[in-house]
């Protein structure tokens, strides 16, 4: 993992997509980890925050799975990326605190339209990361990630192919997933600031 060349892309230009972050063995490993969970252990996705979120399955249509360091493979994911967090930290002095992170579930058809996963000054959500976990997976079956420049312009467009990571300044670039053909899966996550109050992590989940 070139923790400099992440924090100079980030820097930069505030987004970076890596092709392989994880080797092909860890990311299938991730993979055939989300497909074992049974149905019950995935919920709809929820938008807003705390008192004021809501379902709403016109813009975003995925079900959802948060991760916890009680579960080995799930673990493995969290050390990973604290060890990512530690790195951008020494590199930026971003002073990030913590991660939180969800396993996506996309069945066909799903999608999740234009937003922002922070509005400036009312979250703590500094970097939001996407693997994704996908095998063989084609420009014909869609599921694309956009992420959209100041002006609403297309800045890129990143297939969900298995191992490929996408890192971006959470309160910066709005953002869409495309609709699919096939089921796809990813982890999402969110490095986050301490802005807790009596040791409260603003936001909870």
């Amino acid at each position: 993992m070139d923790i400099s060349g992440i924090a100079d892309e980030l820097a930069e230009h505030g987004y970076f997509i890596v092709p392989q972050f994880f080797s092909q063995q860890k990311a299938l490993q991730f993979y055939r980890y989300a497909q074992s969970l049974d149905d019950s252990q995935w919920q709809l996705a929820a938008i807003g925050r705390q008192q004021q979120q809501t379902i709403n399955t016109n813009v975003r249509s995925d079900t959802i799975h948060w991760l916890d360091k009680q579960h080995g493979v799930e673990s493995d994911y969290l050390t990973h990326m604290d060890q990512l967090r530690q790195g951008l930290n020494r590199e930026l002095f971003m002073g990030l605190f913590d991660y939180e992170a969800h396993l996506a579930r996309y069945r066909p058809g799903a999608f999740y339209k234009k937003h922002l996963d922070a509005f400036k000054g009312r979250s703590n959500r500094i970097l939001t990361t996407v693997l994704y976990l996908n095998p063989q997976w084609s420009k014909a079956d869609g599921g694309e990630l956009v992420l959209y420049g100041e002006r609403g312009e297309v800045l890129t467009e990143v297939l969900p192919t298995l191992g490929t990571m996408v890192i971006f300044l959470s309160d910066r670039f709005v953002h869409e997933v495309k609709t699919g053909l096939k089921e796809r899966f990813s982890i999402t996550g969110w490095f986050r600031l301490n802005s807790s109050i009596s040791g409260i992590i603003d936001p909870p989940r």
